[in-house]
């Protein structure tokens, strides 16, 4: 293994361990409203971002500023990513772990499914068994439930459309994560403002260590998206693929093993479902670059 493939892989584990972690950051915070977490992270994550940018030496991204179809492009993606770290950060801070775990495993799949649909691509047995198998386990849960897993379907919905648009742009991760929080930077300040206006936020109010924490937003948000840039650049597409799983796992074992949420037959039978899609979608990709 060359250095260039084991700094890749150190990057790329440190990244979906850091995702895969996070919850134990958000539940710090749990007596914080989730929207004040995210007015935070992002506010937070405009100067840890140009930090970054200027420490790695990329440029700022003065040619989309003049291009409306990718700003366009970019102002969708800065509300479907702000909507997924507000329902995720709603769901750490209200017990329902499991359910973003459950919502990161069905991403991969709904890519697919997205794929599908919108490109128009053709999909192999392997797939169309996997997608399967996916919508089997989404039916069990809201059998089980009665109603629809909304937090998992909106985190796996939500991040993959982000995905598909973003690759309609031709701009790096951290460019487009800047460009993100600058569109949605002024109503995020405006809601800090208000909130330290009326007395009404925790920051500043509470503990110093609630201060941090949100402080912290910024890193936590920039720091794995650039240690996952840095690995994409070095490894394949398929072993990124294989490492997404790392972040979805951690947070089940932090659910059910650190948070203590009941992991019941139901979920065990939905998870199962799940579970084997993308086993057997992992294989119809091994296969392909066999």
């Amino acid at each position: 293994m060359n250095s260039d493939n084991r700094s890749g892989y150190i990057f790329g584990i440190l990244a979906f361990v850091i995702w895969g972690l996070a919850p134990i950051y958000f539940k710090a915070l749990e007596g914080v409203s989730a929207l004040e977490i995210l007015a935070h992270r992002v506010a937070w994550s405009v100067p840890v971002i140009i930090i970054i940018m200027l420490a790695i030496k990329r440029p700022f991204p003065k040619n989309v500023l003049q291009d409306k179809k990718t700003l366009g492009i970019l102002f969708i993606t800065a509300l479907l990513i702000s909507g997924n770290w507000l329902v995720f950060t709603w769901a750490v801070t209200n017990e329902k772990v499991l359910e973003t775990s459950l919502g990161y495993f069905i991403n991969p799949l709904i890519s697919v499914a997205l794929g599908v649909v919108i490109l128009k691509e053709h999909l192999n047995l392997w797939s169309k068994i996997a997608l399967a198998l996916a919508i089997a386990g989404v039916l069990y849960r809201v059998m089980a439930l009665g109603s629809l897993p909304w937090v998992s379907l909106f985190l796996a919905f939500s991040f993959g459309f982000y995905g598909l648009l973003r690759k309609q742009v031709n701009i790096g991760p951290l460019q487009g994560l800047l460009i993100e929080t600058i569109i949605v930077l002024p109503f995020t300040a405006g809601y800090i403002i208000y909130l330290a206006s009326t007395g009404q936020g925790a920051f500043l109010h509470t503990s110093s260590t609630i201060d941090w924490l949100l402080l912290a937003g910024g890193v936590i948000t920039t720091v794995p998206l650039a240690l996952f840039a840095a690995a994409a650049r070095m490894l394949p597409l398929n072993t990124m693929g294989f490492m997404q799983y790392i972040a979805p796992s951690l947070t089940f074992i932090l659910a059910v093993f650190f948070f203590g949420e009941a992991f019941n037959r139901d979920l065990l039978i939905t998870f199962a479902l799940i579970w084997a899609g993308l086993l057997v979608y992992t294989i119809g990709r091994l296969r392909r670059t066999a």
